[in-house]
Order: structure tokens, then C-alpha cells, then sequence
């Protein structure tokens, strides 16, 4: 009977009238204190929001609604348990709170939980901030200014875990970004096909909280998450640490948007094969890597190799610190890049080399073939398109070097371009140019077919990230 009991208050939540200071327990393991404010939007329109505080303190959330007319906020770590679904609506504002070390905020699905997160393109989800004057409410998402790009590490992030497999031993691990004490973050199975939910046009914006020692929450967290999980139109914007990272697992993506995040843009490890096609990389200021790549941790050789396939991506690092990278592959990592444009970097593809042909490294990786480059442009790169790096110490080997550069134009459709290729936006390749000419064909039904090299059509420009990111306010 408390089980019943408990369902029929959670799904009554968003339907009660919110009354000031009320705080409705839901059951001895996670509270819903509700709250109502007056709030001006930018606009001086007058609305009256309703804010609900979640409190995670042992149980999940369970099974539940988010409704687009409530902001709620994360206190803390919440979780969505094994077993649970979380359901949120388009146009729902989730606001993570200001913690501290281990007491940061986070949505986590663990293994076994689901999330079915789908918002429209006019009417995205949305994870950020207490900080950003953002809320959902009856008549829409309001707002009030937002957040600058600038401002970073303000609460945690969205982190999904899955039953998916992963090249460390023993198969399972915990995920970076949360207490090891917490058994609810352990990853990773025997399941590739396995299904953690749905996300599509949702914004994670002003994350990548410091929980301690260095270890900070990316605003996207894959870890073992497998392909029968859809993830399709997801941003993240103004992240303290990566955009978004993969830890092993097979999970497809299309349409990712990584903007103004801090440290690398895509990060990836423990042999993760999914299958991408659209991805927008936007970097300023202090930003590192492009991409992060790195094949395995214990032991770095391991299989299945980290093999993404990864097409009609656009790389561009504006504005970077001198000395970085488009790419980094390492830690025996492999890939495949098509279709692809990178642009304004220091250096361009980085692969190191571990000097034993005996060994496995990334650069054996691209010798056998695991690790290819078709029909992609490097254009506006500071230094060399290829550097392999000798180890940890950041070494240049020039024969090696001029090895993988002969191997990157051995594909016809590869080439380095010196000439402007973009229009007055910045981004949008010139109609008629060297976008449109000398393209692979992806193998598999996941891939869409366009007739153009990265991720924005030459003759429409970067519609698709209209309305529903952050990104698209800087353009």
C-alpha cells in the first residue's frame, strides 16, 4: 500500500497548487519542496513560477512526470534508480543547485533507469543554472538576461549510465564526477543494444562543477550506454570541464552542439563504437582539444577497440590557447573521421607513437587501419596538419609524421585548404566551394546522405541549431 501510495503523490506533483514554503515528502528517501515566485521577464512581462526542489536521499526519483508549467530545481545529486523512468516534458527547466565538493548537483540515470526527454525545437529542455534567471512556467519558458558564455562550473550535469560493454577490466566501473562511495554510479555490462532512454532538443548550459581533486563533471556523461538509446538535437554550452564524453558503450548520436565549453569539446575512452553524424564544435578562450581520443585505461590494448565512426562533424577553435589541438588520439585509440571540417586550431591531428611497432599504440592503430580520415578538410591550422607524438613528452618525429600525412592524403577526398571557405557567419561553408566536392559515402542506414562536408548545409547555413540552443544566441 505505500508503494501505491507513493506513485499516486508523485504523479499528482505538478497538478497540486503550489503554496510558499510547502514541503511535500514524497517518501522517507527523496523530498519535493515546492515554492512560488513573482518573476519580470526580459520583456516586463509579469509571471508567477512555480519552483520545486528535489532532494535525492537514497531512493531516486522514481517514476515520474517533469511538466513544462514547474521549474524544478536539483539539490544535490538526484538519481533515476534501476528500474525507473524519468519522464520529462517539453519546455521544462531543470536548475541545478550551487553545491559544494561532493555535495554538487546532478541529474544521474543510473544503470537500469531511463529518462524520455524530448523537447521540440521551439520548445527545448532545458538543464542550467540556479544562477540563470531561466525558468518554465504555464505560459512558456521566461527569461531574464541568462548567463554569459563565460560563466562556467556552476552546478554539475546530466550524466546516463548503462549495461553496454567496456574495454577495462573487469567490464564495470565508476564514473568520473561522482563519489566512489556511490555504488549508483558503477557502468558498464554485456549489453550493447541496451536502452537508457531518450534525449532530443535538450540544452545542458553552465555545468562541469569541481566535486574535488580535479574530478569534474562534463555536461554530458555517457558511460556504457548502449544503442537502443536515442540521443538526437542535445547542446552543451558554458561547461566548466568537456562538453561531452563517452566512456565505452555503443550509443549513435546525431545532431550535437559543443559550445564556449572549457576543456576538450568531444572526449571519448573504454572502447567506445557509436555510430555520429552532425556534430558542431565551437570553441573560445581558454577551450582545449577539439577531441579528446583515448582508446582504453587498464589495460590501454584491450578490445573491443574504441572505434566511433564520426561523420559531417565541424571543428572550429576559435580563439583556442596556443598549442592546441583539432584531435588527440591516444592510449591505443582508433576512429573514423568523414566528411569532416576542422579549422582555426594551432596544430591539427595529434596521434601519439610509442616508438616499438611491437607495441599498440594510436599510431599502429592508423597503420592497420583502425583509425581512418576520408574526405575531410584541415584549413586554417597554425602548425603541422599531423604531429605524432612520442609518448607523454610531447616529442615531434618528422618521419613519422610525414607517415601519417601520407597516409591522411592517400584518400583522395582529404585535403588542407589555405583559402577563406566560410561565409559572413563564420561557420557556413561557401555555396559551390570545397564543402560540396569530393565526399565518402558512410556505410549504413544511420547515416543520412547529404551532398556537403561538415555539419551546415552551404545553401540553408546552420539552421538545425535554431531556437533550441544557447549556441545559436552567439551567431
Amino acid at each position: 500500500m505505500r508503494f501505491f501510495t507513493l506513485l499516486i503523490l508523485v504523479s499528482l506533483l505538478a497538478s497540486l497548487t503550489a503554496c510558499e514554503g510547502d514541503s511535500i515528502p514524497r517518501n522517507t528517501a527523496t523530498e519535493f519542496e515546492r515554492t512560488s515566485i513573482d518573476f519580470t521577464d526580459d520583456k516586463g512581462e509579469e509571471h508567477t513560477v512555480h519552483v520545486v526542489t528535489i532532494t535525492d536521499n537514497g531512493d531516486g526519483i522514481g517514476t515520474t512526470t517533469l511538466r513544462s508549467d514547474t521549474t524544478y530545481v536539483l539539490d544535490a545529486f538526484v538519481f533515476v534508480n534501476e528500474g525507473q523512468t524519468l519522464t520529462i516534458e517539453p519546455g521544462t527547466v531543470i536548475k541545478g543547485a550551487a553545491g559544494i565538493g561532493e555535495d554538487a548537483s546532478a541529474l544521474v540515470v543510473a544503470r537500469g533507469g531511463k529518462i524520455e526527454a524530448e523537447g521540440e525545437p521551439d520548445n527545448p529542455i532545458i538543464f542550467t543554472s540556479v544562477a540563470d534567471q531561466t525558468y518554465s512556467s504555464a505560459s512558456g519558458i521566461v527569461t531574464q538576461g541568462g548567463l554569459p558564455g563565460s560563466s562556467s562550473g556552476l552546478w554539475g550535469g546530466l550524466i546516463i549510465l548503462g549495461d553496454a560493454t567496456l574495454n577495462s577490466s573487469p567490464g564495470e566501473s565508476a564514473i568520473e564526477g561522482i563519489p566512489t562511495s556511490e555504488t549508483r554510479g558503477l557502468y558498464g555490462g554485456n549489453n550493447d543494444a541496451d536502452d537508457s532512454g531518450t534525449l532530443r532538443y535538450v540544452s545542458v548550459r553552465h555545468g562541469g562543477k569541481d566535486i574535488g581533486a580535479g574530478n569534474e563533471i562534463n555536461g554530458v556523461t555517457f558511460g556504457g550506454v548502449g544503442s537502443g538509446t536515442t540521443i538526437e538535437y542535445v547542446e552543451v554550452f558554458g561547461n566548466q570541464d568537456d562538453g561531452f564524453e563517452w566512456f565505452g558503450g555503443t550509443v549513435n548520436t546525431k545532431y550535437l552542439v559543443s559550445g564556449y565549453n572549457q576543456d576538450d569539446a568531444m572526449d571519448y575512452d573504454e572502447g567506445w563504437r557509436g555510430m555520429n553524424q552532425f556534430w558542431l564544435v565551437y570553441q573560445v578562450e581558454s577551450a582545449d582539444r577539439g577531441g579528446e581520443h583515448d582508446g582504453g585505461t587498464d589495460p590501454e590494448t584491450a578490445i573491443p577497440y574504441a572505434t566511433p565512426t564520426i561523420v559531417n562533424a565541424s571543428y572550429f577553435g576559435l580563439g583556442v590557447e596556443a598549442g592546441k589541438r583539432a584531435l588527440t588520439f591516444r592510449d591505443n585509440a582508433g576512429g573514423n573521421y568523414l566528411n569532416s571540417i576542422f579549422t582555426g586550431y594551432s596544430k591539427g591531428v595529434d596521434i601519439e607513437w610509442l616508438g616499438d611497432a611491437s607495441v599498440e599504440d594510436s599510431h599502429n592503430r592508423l597503420v592497420d587501419g583502425d583509425l581512418t580520415f576520408e574526405a575531410n578538410i584541415l584549413t586554417n591550422i597554425g602548425g603541422s596538419a599531423f604531429v605524432i607524438q612520442a609518448g607523454n613528452d610531447d616529442l615531434t618525429v618528422p618521419q613519422a609524421d610525414q607517415d601519417a600525412a601520407d597516409l591522411y592524403f592517400a584518400n583522395a577526398g582529404n585535403t588542407t585548404v589555405s583559402d577563406p571557405m566560410f561565409g559572413a557567419d563564420g561557420v557556413t561553408p561557401m555555396t559551390g566551394g570545397v564543402a560540396t566536392s569530393g565526399l565518402a559515402t558512410p556505410q549504413g542506414s544511420f547515416f543520412s546522405p547529404v551532398n556537403y562536408k561538415g555539419c551546415v548545409n552551404p545553401s540553408t547555413g546552420p539552421t538545425w541549431i535554431a531556437g533550441w540552443t544557447r549556441l545559436s544566441q552567439e551567431f
